[in-house]
């Protein structure tokens, strides 16, 4: 599967973006999906991620409140809403494709990754 994630941007601390994950080549609806983030020299981390029907989802502590995962079978596309953002919040953001049928929060569990796209919050 391809994914190509888009939505990044400059956006001010309090502010929204929402990001989008766009998929193609198999089924995307076989797929848990995940977004996943890394801040320069830092390692990479899970932020959110979401099994294939999108009945299970899980957060990273750092977020839950704030950000949103959800997905479009139908568009093949999943979607992190991230509202009140945060200096801290920076990072490049990257989501990520798994075929397993568990909620996966590692990033060693998942199978396909898209290029990333840059969010970067000011003070």
């Amino acid at each position: 599967v391809q994914l190509q994630a888009c939505g990044g941007g400059l956006v001010q601390a309090g502010g929204s973006l929402r990001l989008s994950c766009a998929a193609s080549g198999r089924t995307f609806s076989s797929f848990g999906m995940g977004w996943f983030r890394q801040a320069p020299g830092k390692e990479r981390q899970i932020v959110a991620a979401i099994t294939f029907g999108g009945g299970t989802t899980h957060y990273a502590d750092s977020v839950k409140g704030r950000f949103t995962i959800s997905r479009d079978n139908a568009k093949n596309t999943v979607y992190l809403q991230m509202n009140s953002l945060k200096p801290e919040d920076t990072a490049v953001y990257y989501c990520a494709a798994t075929l397993k049928v568990r909620l996966v929060v590692s990033s060693s569990g998942y199978d396909y990754w898209g290029q990333g796209t840059l969010v970067t919050v000011s003070s």
